[in-house]
Protein backbone atom coordinates (compact mmCIF):
# COMPACT_ATOMS: atom_id res chain seq x y z
CA UNK A 1 0.00 0.00 0.00
CA UNK A 2 1.04 3.47 -0.91
CA UNK A 3 0.08 6.27 1.86
CA UNK A 4 -0.54 10.08 1.15
CA UNK A 5 0.17 12.34 3.99
CA UNK A 6 0.88 15.32 5.35
CA UNK A 7 -1.81 17.81 3.90
CA UNK A 8 -5.32 18.50 4.82
CA UNK A 9 -7.79 16.52 3.21
CA UNK A 10 -10.81 18.67 1.15
CA UNK A 11 -13.99 16.67 1.77
CA UNK A 12 -15.52 17.92 -1.50
CA UNK A 13 -18.63 16.01 -0.91
CA UNK A 14 -19.48 16.86 2.03
CA UNK A 15 -17.39 20.41 1.81
CA UNK A 16 -15.41 19.42 5.04
CA UNK A 17 -11.44 19.75 5.82
CA UNK A 18 -9.83 16.64 7.24
CA UNK A 19 -7.01 17.65 9.35
CA UNK A 20 -4.70 14.85 10.32
CA UNK A 21 -5.99 12.49 7.77
CA UNK A 22 -4.39 10.28 5.26
CA UNK A 23 -5.23 7.99 2.17
CA UNK A 24 -3.97 4.37 1.38
CA UNK A 25 -3.66 3.95 -1.94
CA UNK A 26 -3.24 0.01 -3.64
CA UNK A 27 -3.84 -0.96 -7.16
CA UNK A 28 -4.67 2.91 -8.36
CA UNK A 29 -7.54 3.34 -5.88
CA UNK A 30 -8.05 4.69 -2.57
CA UNK A 31 -8.47 1.80 -0.07
CA UNK A 32 -7.94 3.66 3.25
CA UNK A 33 -9.03 6.79 4.10
CA UNK A 34 -8.84 8.52 7.64
CA UNK A 35 -6.88 9.60 11.16
CA UNK A 36 -3.30 8.68 9.51
CA UNK A 37 -2.31 6.75 12.65
CA UNK A 38 -5.43 4.26 11.67
CA UNK A 39 -4.31 4.00 7.67
CA UNK A 40 -0.47 3.23 8.78
CA UNK A 41 -1.73 0.87 11.02
CA UNK A 42 -3.69 -1.12 8.52
CA UNK A 43 -1.26 -0.88 6.00
CA UNK A 44 1.10 -2.20 7.69
CA UNK A 45 4.83 -1.53 8.21
CA UNK A 46 5.80 -2.36 4.00
CA UNK A 47 3.70 0.54 3.24
CA UNK A 48 5.44 3.15 1.14
CA UNK A 49 4.71 6.88 2.31
CA UNK A 50 4.92 9.97 0.62
CA UNK A 51 4.71 13.09 2.91
CA UNK A 52 3.22 15.97 0.58
CA UNK A 53 3.40 18.78 2.84
CA UNK A 54 1.30 21.09 4.78
CA UNK A 55 -1.28 22.23 2.33
CA UNK A 56 -4.79 21.23 0.92
CA UNK A 57 -5.16 18.08 -0.90
CA UNK A 58 -8.35 17.36 -3.35
CA UNK A 59 -9.28 15.29 -6.03
CA UNK A 60 -7.65 15.77 -9.60
CA UNK A 61 -9.83 17.91 -11.43
CA UNK A 62 -12.16 16.47 -14.57
CA UNK A 63 -12.17 19.30 -17.54
CA UNK A 64 -15.22 18.47 -19.66
CA UNK A 65 -14.88 20.31 -22.78
CA UNK A 66 -11.42 19.53 -24.21
CA UNK A 67 -10.03 18.83 -27.56
CA UNK A 68 -6.35 17.87 -27.10
CA UNK A 69 -6.01 18.02 -30.88
CA UNK A 70 -7.40 21.15 -31.07
CA UNK A 71 -5.89 23.24 -34.15
CA UNK A 72 -8.03 26.76 -34.66
CA UNK A 73 -7.97 29.43 -37.45
CA UNK A 74 -4.73 32.05 -37.43
CA UNK A 75 -0.98 31.90 -37.36
CA UNK A 76 -0.73 29.04 -35.14
CA UNK A 77 -3.01 26.42 -37.11
CA UNK A 78 -1.57 23.00 -38.00
CA UNK A 79 -1.37 22.30 -41.89
CA UNK A 80 -1.16 19.28 -43.36
CA UNK A 81 -0.96 17.42 -40.20
CA UNK A 82 -0.77 13.72 -40.30
CA UNK A 83 -2.46 11.44 -37.88
CA UNK A 84 0.70 9.96 -36.86
CA UNK A 85 1.77 13.42 -35.87
CA UNK A 86 -1.89 14.11 -34.55
CA UNK A 87 -1.43 11.61 -32.45
CA UNK A 88 1.89 12.37 -30.43
CA UNK A 89 0.50 16.32 -30.15
CA UNK A 90 -2.81 15.12 -28.71
CA UNK A 91 -0.52 12.47 -26.36
CA UNK A 92 1.98 15.44 -24.98
CA UNK A 93 -0.95 17.76 -24.66
CA UNK A 94 -2.38 15.39 -22.37
CA UNK A 95 0.19 15.07 -20.34
CA UNK A 96 1.12 18.61 -19.60
CA UNK A 97 -3.23 18.48 -19.09
CA UNK A 98 -2.39 15.80 -16.09
CA UNK A 99 0.62 18.19 -14.82
CA UNK A 100 -1.26 21.10 -14.10
CA UNK A 101 -4.01 18.63 -12.29
CA UNK A 102 -6.49 17.79 -14.61
CA UNK A 103 -6.31 13.90 -14.23
CA UNK A 104 -10.15 13.29 -16.69
CA UNK A 105 -10.68 15.13 -19.75
CA UNK A 106 -14.19 14.66 -21.27
CA UNK A 107 -13.21 15.26 -25.66
CA UNK A 108 -16.03 17.04 -27.38
CA UNK A 109 -14.71 16.08 -30.98
CA UNK A 110 -11.46 14.97 -31.86
CA UNK A 111 -10.35 14.72 -35.66
CA UNK A 112 -9.80 10.79 -37.64
CA UNK A 113 -10.32 9.19 -33.87
CA UNK A 114 -6.60 9.36 -32.71
CA UNK A 115 -8.23 10.01 -29.06
CA UNK A 116 -9.58 6.23 -28.91
CA UNK A 117 -5.57 4.54 -29.87
CA UNK A 118 -4.36 7.57 -27.18
CA UNK A 119 -7.02 6.21 -24.43
CA UNK A 120 -5.55 2.74 -25.09
CA UNK A 121 -2.49 3.32 -24.44
CA UNK A 122 -2.82 5.03 -21.76
CA UNK A 123 -5.37 2.53 -20.03
CA UNK A 124 -2.46 0.23 -20.85
CA UNK A 125 -0.16 1.75 -18.86
CA UNK A 126 2.17 2.58 -21.77
CA UNK A 127 1.91 6.33 -22.03
CA UNK A 128 0.63 9.05 -19.45
CA UNK A 129 -2.06 10.90 -19.85
CA UNK A 130 -5.79 11.61 -18.15
CA UNK A 131 -8.60 9.57 -17.95
CA UNK A 132 -10.20 10.16 -21.35
CA UNK A 133 -14.16 9.92 -22.07
CA UNK A 134 -14.81 11.04 -25.66
CA UNK A 135 -17.73 11.47 -28.28
CA UNK A 136 -15.46 10.75 -31.18
CA UNK A 137 -16.32 12.90 -34.14
CA UNK A 138 -19.30 15.59 -33.32
CA UNK A 139 -22.12 15.09 -35.83
CA UNK A 140 -22.97 18.64 -37.92
CA UNK A 141 -25.07 19.31 -40.42
CA UNK A 142 -23.91 19.80 -43.70
CA UNK A 143 -21.66 22.81 -43.63
CA UNK A 144 -22.60 23.29 -39.89
CA UNK A 145 -20.48 24.10 -37.24
CA UNK A 146 -17.19 21.84 -37.32
CA UNK A 147 -18.08 20.37 -40.55
CA UNK A 148 -14.13 20.20 -41.01
CA UNK A 149 -13.67 18.07 -38.69
CA UNK A 150 -16.63 16.01 -38.12
CA UNK A 151 -19.28 13.92 -39.31
CA UNK A 152 -21.33 15.72 -41.66
CA UNK A 153 -24.76 14.37 -41.91
CA UNK A 154 -28.56 15.15 -42.89
CA UNK A 155 -31.96 14.21 -41.78
CA UNK A 156 -32.60 11.76 -39.03
CA UNK A 157 -32.44 8.76 -40.89
CA UNK A 158 -28.25 10.18 -41.41
CA UNK A 159 -28.37 11.66 -38.11
CA UNK A 160 -28.83 8.51 -36.57
CA UNK A 161 -26.57 6.32 -38.65
CA UNK A 162 -23.39 8.98 -37.73
CA UNK A 163 -24.21 8.34 -33.56
CA UNK A 164 -24.41 4.73 -33.96
CA UNK A 165 -21.20 5.11 -35.97
CA UNK A 166 -18.96 6.59 -32.92
CA UNK A 167 -20.77 4.46 -30.13
CA UNK A 168 -19.78 1.28 -32.28
CA UNK A 169 -16.37 2.23 -31.74
CA UNK A 170 -16.37 2.85 -28.20
CA UNK A 171 -17.55 6.70 -27.76
CA UNK A 172 -18.93 7.43 -24.22
CA UNK A 173 -21.21 10.23 -25.35
CA UNK A 174 -22.66 11.40 -28.39
CA UNK A 175 -22.24 15.42 -29.62
CA UNK A 176 -24.27 16.86 -32.02
CA UNK A 177 -23.42 20.68 -33.05
CA UNK A 178 -27.14 22.45 -33.50
CA UNK A 179 -25.46 25.87 -33.88
CA UNK A 180 -23.07 28.30 -35.58
CA UNK A 181 -20.00 28.96 -33.27
CA UNK A 182 -16.93 31.04 -33.10
CA UNK A 183 -14.37 29.68 -34.81
CA UNK A 184 -16.67 28.66 -37.85
CA UNK A 185 -16.09 32.44 -40.35
CA UNK A 186 -19.92 31.96 -42.29
CA UNK A 187 -21.78 31.25 -39.06
CA UNK A 188 -23.31 32.92 -35.77
CA UNK A 189 -23.71 31.13 -32.39
CA UNK A 190 -27.12 32.59 -33.14
CA UNK A 191 -28.16 30.41 -35.88
CA UNK A 192 -29.51 27.00 -35.01
CA UNK A 193 -28.86 24.54 -37.82
CA UNK A 194 -30.83 21.80 -37.15
CA UNK A 195 -33.84 20.15 -37.11
CA UNK A 196 -36.05 18.78 -34.59
CA UNK A 197 -36.06 15.89 -35.86
CA UNK A 198 -32.31 15.44 -36.43
CA UNK A 199 -31.52 16.11 -32.53
CA UNK A 200 -34.13 13.84 -31.67
CA UNK A 201 -32.35 11.13 -33.83
CA UNK A 202 -29.11 11.38 -32.42
CA UNK A 203 -29.87 11.82 -28.85
CA UNK A 204 -32.30 8.40 -29.10
CA UNK A 205 -29.50 6.61 -30.01
CA UNK A 206 -27.19 8.13 -27.59
CA UNK A 207 -30.07 6.83 -24.50
CA UNK A 208 -30.92 3.49 -26.38
CA UNK A 209 -26.94 2.89 -26.27
CA UNK A 210 -27.23 4.25 -22.37
CA UNK A 211 -25.21 7.22 -23.26
CA UNK A 212 -25.70 10.84 -22.80
CA UNK A 213 -26.21 13.41 -25.46
CA UNK A 214 -24.92 16.43 -25.78
CA UNK A 215 -25.03 19.72 -27.54
CA UNK A 216 -22.70 22.37 -29.02
CA UNK A 217 -25.40 25.21 -28.88
CA UNK A 218 -25.48 28.99 -28.30
CA UNK A 219 -29.75 30.58 -29.10
CA UNK A 220 -32.05 30.19 -26.46
CA UNK A 221 -34.75 29.03 -29.69
CA UNK A 222 -32.56 26.12 -30.53
CA UNK A 223 -31.59 24.91 -27.22
CA UNK A 224 -35.28 24.84 -25.82
CA UNK A 225 -36.24 22.81 -28.91
CA UNK A 226 -32.74 20.50 -27.85
CA UNK A 227 -33.92 20.04 -24.21
CA UNK A 228 -37.77 18.90 -25.72
CA UNK A 229 -36.53 16.62 -27.48
CA UNK A 230 -34.48 14.73 -24.58
CA UNK A 231 -30.67 16.48 -24.88
CA UNK A 232 -28.78 15.53 -21.78
CA UNK A 233 -26.15 18.57 -21.59
CA UNK A 234 -25.64 21.67 -23.44
CA UNK A 235 -22.04 23.19 -24.22
CA UNK A 236 -21.55 27.01 -24.63
CA UNK A 237 -25.23 28.26 -24.15
CA UNK A 238 -23.69 31.45 -25.38
CA UNK A 239 -26.94 33.26 -25.29
CA UNK A 240 -29.20 31.17 -22.73
CA UNK A 241 -32.23 33.37 -21.10
CA UNK A 242 -34.07 32.98 -18.15
CA UNK A 243 -36.82 31.11 -19.30
CA UNK A 244 -34.47 28.77 -21.02
CA UNK A 245 -31.93 27.70 -17.77
CA UNK A 246 -34.93 27.57 -15.88
CA UNK A 247 -36.23 24.53 -18.45
CA UNK A 248 -33.05 22.91 -18.03
CA UNK A 249 -32.78 23.00 -14.24
CA UNK A 250 -36.64 21.77 -14.37
CA UNK A 251 -35.70 18.67 -16.94
CA UNK A 252 -32.41 18.04 -15.25
CA UNK A 253 -30.20 19.09 -18.50
CA UNK A 254 -26.52 20.00 -18.10
CA UNK A 255 -24.24 22.88 -18.66
CA UNK A 256 -20.90 23.08 -19.80
CA UNK A 257 -20.37 26.97 -19.64
CA UNK A 258 -16.85 27.16 -21.75
CA UNK A 259 -16.90 30.76 -20.37
CA UNK A 260 -13.72 31.56 -21.27
CA UNK A 261 -14.21 31.39 -24.93
CA UNK A 262 -15.52 34.90 -25.05
CA UNK A 263 -13.08 36.62 -22.11
CA UNK A 264 -10.07 34.85 -23.71
CA UNK A 265 -8.50 38.11 -25.60
CA UNK A 266 -4.75 37.17 -24.38
CA UNK A 267 -4.98 33.30 -25.64
CA UNK A 268 -6.76 34.77 -29.47
CA UNK A 269 -3.73 37.25 -29.88
CA UNK A 270 -0.99 34.47 -29.01
CA UNK A 271 -2.40 32.13 -31.41
CA UNK A 272 -2.73 34.61 -34.09
CA UNK A 273 -6.82 33.99 -34.62
CA UNK A 274 -7.50 36.22 -37.30
CA UNK A 275 -9.93 39.21 -36.60
CA UNK A 276 -13.69 38.15 -37.13
CA UNK A 277 -13.00 35.08 -34.62
CA UNK A 278 -11.56 37.75 -32.00
CA UNK A 279 -14.69 39.89 -33.13
CA UNK A 280 -16.88 36.70 -32.61
CA UNK A 281 -15.67 35.51 -29.60
CA UNK A 282 -15.38 38.42 -27.52
CA UNK A 283 -18.71 40.31 -29.46
CA UNK A 284 -20.91 37.51 -27.37
CA UNK A 285 -18.96 38.12 -23.91
CA UNK A 286 -21.64 39.95 -22.39
CA UNK A 287 -24.89 37.48 -23.34
CA UNK A 288 -22.42 34.65 -22.25
CA UNK A 289 -21.56 36.02 -19.41
CA UNK A 290 -25.16 36.58 -18.60
CA UNK A 291 -26.29 33.26 -19.43
CA UNK A 292 -24.00 31.89 -16.88
CA UNK A 293 -25.37 34.21 -14.20
CA UNK A 294 -28.92 33.06 -15.18
CA UNK A 295 -28.28 29.38 -15.00
CA UNK A 296 -26.42 29.77 -11.57
CA UNK A 297 -29.70 31.65 -10.11
CA UNK A 298 -32.07 28.59 -11.97
CA UNK A 299 -30.12 25.81 -10.12
CA UNK A 300 -28.30 24.12 -13.45
CA UNK A 301 -25.87 21.56 -12.67
CA UNK A 302 -22.85 22.86 -14.00
CA UNK A 303 -19.73 20.65 -15.23
CA UNK A 304 -16.12 22.68 -15.95
CA UNK A 305 -15.10 23.01 -19.66
CA UNK A 306 -12.82 24.80 -20.96
CA UNK A 307 -12.50 24.28 -25.01
CA UNK A 308 -8.89 25.35 -24.64
CA UNK A 309 -5.89 22.91 -23.75
CA UNK A 310 -6.65 22.31 -20.00
CA UNK A 311 -3.18 23.53 -19.43
CA UNK A 312 -3.30 26.30 -21.60
CA UNK A 313 -1.82 29.68 -19.98
CA UNK A 314 -4.23 32.37 -19.31
CA UNK A 315 -4.44 35.51 -17.08
CA UNK A 316 -0.98 34.18 -14.65
CA UNK A 317 -2.20 30.22 -14.70
CA UNK A 318 -4.38 27.90 -16.61
CA UNK A 319 -7.50 28.41 -18.81
CA UNK A 320 -8.71 25.45 -16.14
CA UNK A 321 -8.66 27.57 -13.07
CA UNK A 322 -9.38 30.41 -15.11
CA UNK A 323 -13.00 29.08 -15.71
CA UNK A 324 -12.80 28.36 -12.18
CA UNK A 325 -12.32 31.62 -10.85
CA UNK A 326 -15.15 33.09 -13.23
CA UNK A 327 -17.42 30.18 -12.27
CA UNK A 328 -16.58 31.81 -8.64
CA UNK A 329 -16.98 35.42 -9.76
CA UNK A 330 -20.62 34.69 -11.42
CA UNK A 331 -22.17 33.68 -8.10
CA UNK A 332 -21.17 30.00 -6.82
CA UNK A 333 -19.00 29.59 -3.91
CA UNK A 334 -15.79 28.38 -3.42
CA UNK A 335 -17.16 25.10 -2.99
CA UNK A 336 -19.84 24.83 -5.52
CA UNK A 337 -17.15 25.72 -8.13
CA UNK A 338 -15.07 23.08 -6.89
CA UNK A 339 -17.74 20.77 -7.23
CA UNK A 340 -18.05 22.01 -11.28
CA UNK A 341 -15.01 20.34 -11.60
CA UNK A 342 -14.87 17.20 -9.55
CA UNK A 343 -18.44 15.52 -8.06
CA UNK A 344 -20.19 17.47 -10.48
CA UNK A 345 -18.79 16.31 -13.90
CA UNK A 346 -18.48 12.58 -11.46
CA UNK A 347 -22.37 12.55 -12.15
CA UNK A 348 -22.29 13.61 -15.63
CA UNK A 349 -19.74 11.09 -16.93
CA UNK A 350 -21.81 8.30 -14.82
CA UNK A 351 -18.73 8.17 -12.50
CA UNK A 352 -19.90 9.15 -9.27
CA UNK A 353 -17.63 7.44 -6.34
CA UNK A 354 -15.34 6.62 -8.61
CA UNK A 355 -13.99 10.19 -10.14
CA UNK A 356 -14.30 13.69 -8.34
CA UNK A 357 -13.99 12.21 -4.70
CA UNK A 358 -11.28 10.65 -2.53
CA UNK A 359 -13.89 8.10 -1.05
CA UNK A 360 -13.05 4.62 -0.41
CA UNK A 361 -13.01 3.18 -4.11
CA UNK A 362 -12.52 6.19 -6.01
CA UNK A 363 -9.47 6.24 -8.03
CA UNK A 364 -6.45 7.45 -6.55
CA UNK A 365 -6.32 11.04 -8.59
CA UNK A 366 -5.02 13.77 -6.44
CA UNK A 367 -3.73 17.15 -5.92
CA UNK A 368 -2.38 19.75 -3.52
CA UNK A 369 -2.49 23.39 -3.17
CA UNK A 370 -1.21 25.52 -0.18
CA UNK A 371 -3.97 27.50 0.40
CA UNK A 372 -7.40 26.78 1.30
CA UNK A 373 -9.52 26.35 -1.65
CA UNK A 374 -13.01 26.11 0.10
CA UNK A 375 -12.00 30.14 1.55
CA UNK A 376 -10.98 31.12 -2.83
CA UNK A 377 -11.07 28.66 -5.73
CA UNK A 378 -7.70 30.52 -7.22
CA UNK A 379 -5.96 28.44 -4.51
CA UNK A 380 -5.63 26.36 -6.90
CA UNK A 381 -3.20 28.50 -9.15
CA UNK A 382 -0.83 26.90 -6.54
CA UNK A 383 -1.33 23.55 -7.60
CA UNK A 384 2.26 22.01 -6.77
CA UNK A 385 1.88 18.34 -6.80
CA UNK A 386 -0.13 15.97 -8.87
CA UNK A 387 -0.98 11.91 -8.66
CA UNK A 388 -2.92 9.81 -11.11
CA UNK A 389 -4.10 6.43 -9.95
CA UNK A 390 -1.75 6.65 -6.71
CA UNK A 391 1.09 7.54 -9.56
CA UNK A 392 2.83 11.04 -8.70
CA UNK A 393 2.55 12.89 -11.92
CA UNK A 394 4.13 16.20 -10.40
CA UNK A 395 6.12 17.29 -7.58
CA UNK A 396 7.22 20.87 -7.18
CA UNK A 397 9.77 20.18 -4.59
CA UNK A 398 12.15 17.80 -6.85
CA UNK A 399 11.28 19.39 -9.15
CA UNK A 400 9.36 16.38 -11.41
CA UNK A 401 6.48 17.00 -13.95
CA UNK A 402 5.69 14.28 -16.51
CA UNK A 403 4.82 17.23 -19.18
CA UNK A 404 7.09 17.82 -21.69
CA UNK A 405 8.49 20.96 -23.14
CA UNK A 406 6.48 22.10 -26.27
CA UNK A 407 7.34 20.85 -29.25
CA UNK A 408 9.91 23.69 -31.03
CA UNK A 409 7.87 25.38 -34.11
Amino acid sequence: MRIFTGATIVDLDSGEHRPGWSLGVEGGKVVAAGAAEAVAAEAGADAETIDVGAGYLLPGLINCHVHLDLALPGASYIHDETRDARVLRTMLNGERSVAAGVTTVRLTGTKDHVEFTLRDLIEAGQVAGPRIFTAGHGVTSTGGHGHATFVEADGPAEFRKAARAQLTIGADLVKICISGGIAGRHETGRDTQLFADEMAAAIEVAHMWGKHATAHAGPAAGITTAIEQGIDCIEHGYYLDKATTDLMAERGVWLVPTIGVSRCGEFYERIGAPCWMIEKGLASAEDHWQGLVHAIDSGVRLAMGTDMYPHEELDGTTATVCELEWYQQAGLSPLESLRTATVNPAALLRQSGLLGTLAVGAHADLVVVDDDPLVDVAALRGIRFVAKGGVVARDDRSGFSIARPRWAP
